[in-house]
């Protein structure tokens, strides 16, 4: 994750507290949408983190094909990563 979870709760609230100042929503509580906003903005930030560990799992089940093929690990993560992201659709940084 490149942004702290501190920074991502400080934008959060920003977003909001600039929103309802300029009237484009309203909310009976800011706070409550802030938290919800800052849960939203971690889980699509997390969701490279993620995958990046499912692609881990995945070459450890076949380190040993990789092992007698020579293949380089830094590729198949790329590979494999690019595949997953591809499938479900995801744009990665």
């Amino acid at each position: 994750m490149l942004l702290s979870r501190d920074y991502v709760a400080y934008m959060a609230g920003e977003v909001v507290k600039r929103l309802v100042a300029s009237k484009m929503v309203e909310t009976p509580s800011a706070d409550a949408l802030a938290q919800r906003l800052r849960i939203a903005m971690q889980d699509e930030i997390s969701v490279e983190d993620r995958v990046n560990e499912e692609v881990r799992q995945i070459l450890t089940q076949y380190a040993d094909d990789m092992r007698r093929a020579g293949a380089s690990y830094q590729e198949m993560f790329k590979k494999v990563k690019g595949e997953l992201a591809r499938q479900r659709k995801l744009i990665l940084r």
